[in-house]
Formats: C-alpha cells, structure tokens, sequence
C-alpha cells in the first residue's frame, strides 16, 4: 500500500466529519502527481448556473448542466469511465477559462482537447460532425444527421444531440429544426437561446 492509499484511508476513515476540502485537494494533487487520478472533476461558475467538468488524461469528458446532480454525474463517471474519479480544479483549469472568455463573447472556437469516451456508434458520429459546425452559425438536424452519415436518421440524431455530454464546447445549440424552430435541448430552450443570442451578437 502506498503512501497515498494510507493518507485517503485516514482521510476518509479517520474523520468522523469527513475529509476537509483542503486535505482533498492535496490527495488530489498527488493522486495526479501519481498518475493514480483517472478523471478530475471541478464545479465552475457561469451565467447558465454552475457547471460540472470532468476529464481524463486525454482531454474533456463532461460540461454538465445545474439540473444534473453532482452525485449522479460522479456515479456515471465511475460506472463509464473509471472509478478513480476526484475533484481536483487545476486540472480543469484551460477549459475554465475558455468558458469564461466564451460567455464574455471573447472565444469563438474552443481549443480544448474532447475525450469522446462517453459517445458512442451513430451519436458519437453526430456530436463530432457538430463539433465542426462555426461559431455563430446553425444547421438542421437534417444536415447534421446527413454530414454524420445519415440523411434519414434524423431522429437517431435527435437522440445524439439531447445526450451530449459536453454541452457548450460540443455546440449542439447551433442544432435547431427545419423552418429555423429551436428543438429541444439538453440544458432548457432558455439556456439554448441564451448561448445563440452571445453567438450572435
């Protein structure tokens, strides 16, 4: 057993009021440092509320929603991707701040580095052709279920968008219904209309 498994038990085990947030943070910096940390997660302000980020070492996992509680989307991580799962905010630090710059209406194109580990088949296929869509800029479902490979799938592709792991920085806002109708959206229409009106103003 290392030295770290020995902090978490005394961490975990040895406080009958629980872990204090600055003992967690140093077990998730050295959980990190150990290469132990599989994903890191961080609660951020926005003016959409607060937001959920998770990612692994290869890039962003998670941009969840306030509607989605922060237990479930842990256990989710856990069950999908890998138990080790930590709050630790440095990690997600460059996403952070792209967000913020995105909502001052100062970035229009996200650098950030997608780990599609939570997508998988034919709405992987649509997340990723909606990834591409430009900054101030719509498409149909139609056309985004068409560039994904499918033009008749337009339903499929409904289901794709609405369970979008990565909401903001995977645009599936820029995805509203022929005739220019919003759709639906994994975050409310308000949050919808919110993220077009900073995109086109």
């Amino acid at each position: 057993m290392t030295e770290v498994d020995h902090e978490l038990g005394r961490a975990v085990g040895g406080l009958s009021g629980g872990p204090s947030p600055a003992l967690m943070r140093r077990l998730s910096e050295r959980f990190d440092e150990e290469g132990l940390l599989d994903v890191a997660y961080a609660q951020v302000d926005s003016p959409l509320g607060p937001l959920t980020l998770a990612a692994s070492a290869r890039g962003l996992l998670v941009v969840a929603y306030p509607d989605r509680p922060l237990d479930t989307v842990l256990e989710w991580l856990a069950r999908e991707v890998s138990p080790r799962v930590l709050e630790a905010p440095k990690r997600l630090d460059p996403v952070r701040r792209e967000l913020d710059e995105y909502f001052e209406g100062r970035l229009r194109k996200f650098t950030t580095t997608i780990d599609w580990a939570l997508t998988r088949g034919f709405g992987k296929k649509v997340l990723q052709s909606t990834a591409r869509i430009p900054y101030g800029e719509v498409r149909t479902y139609g056309q985004v279920a068409e560039s994904a490979g499918s033009a008749r799938a337009v339903r499929a592709a409904g289901n794709g968008l609405g369970s979008n792991p990565m909401p903001v920085v995977v645009p599936c806002h820029r995805v509203v219904r022929t005739g220019g109708g919003l759709g639906g959206y994994t975050g409310g229409l308000e949050s919808k209309k919110a993220l077009l009106a900073i995109e086109s103003a």
